[in-house]
């Protein structure tokens, strides 16, 4: 199983630098949306509050986390998907993706505070707190989204519009806990009163890779 999910893995990092015009565009999304708010409250004299700053940086990056997982089943043709279904199993198909979406996403993110305090400013003060609970939302972002993906892309037809439909109410619960930790840390509130929102996050996590792991077989039989 370990040998699969490395080769799949390896797969997917060889593609995405042979295919780097897409994550150019990521990257282009991400630094040109920092920029456009970055000009749009340059224009009203300041930076944002930070309520503002906190909600921008995570719409931010869950549509680019929407961009960036949505082509990792829809651009393999169904022919790909039948060869790999005689080479490997689908769990580790399923946690190839998943892992190699959570790097992904965790990088996006990391770039997309530095570019977002740099212009923006850094309100941050348990900075600690804030990158955890960015590369926890990363990580979720890329178990949810991933499932959704491969539901996506067997459900044929326009992936990226039922993509869209199916992971926004998922990602909503998801999104309220991480916006309230980071809150709490652009806040500097003690710890204490973030760890129910970190565990329930952390369960959010393994509930959903545990999903995944468990049905996606059926998926992909299917």
């Amino acid at each position: 199983m370990l040998r699969e999910i490395s080769t799949l893995l390896a797969k997917d990092f060889r593609l995405e630098w042979r295919q780097r015009a897409a994550l150019g565009g990521l990257l282009l999304y991400v630094g040109s949306t920092v920029f456009v708010c970055f000009l749009s409250f340059s224009l009203r004299g300041g930076t944002p509050p930070p309520p503002a700053w906190n909600a921008l940086l995570w719409v931010i990056l869950l549509f680019a986390a929407i961009n960036a997982v949505a082509k990792g089943f829809m651009q393999e043709s169904p022919g790909q998907r039948l060869y790999y279904y005689t080479l490997v199993r689908p769990q580790a198909v399923i946690l190839a993706k998943i892992l190699y979406n959570a790097l992904l996403l965790t990088a996006v993110a990391l770039l997309g505070l530095f570019l977002y305090t740099v212009f923006l400013g850094n309100p941050i003060q348990d900075a600690p707190l804030f990158v955890a609970n960015l590369i926890l939302g990363a990580v979720g972002f890329a178990t949810t989204l991933t499932l959704v993906s491969g539901i996506a892309a067997k459900a044929g037809g326009n992936g990226a519009t039922l993509m869209a439909i199916l992971g926004f109410p998922l990602m909503v619960p998801m999104l309220l806990l991480l916006i309230k930790v980071s809150k709490n840390a652009l806040d500097g509130l003690d710890r204490s009163v973030s760890q129910q929102s970190l565990l329930t996050l952390l369960a959010l996590n393994m509930l959903v890779g545990a999903v995944s792991y468990l049905l996606f077989p059926f998926l992909w039989r299917g």
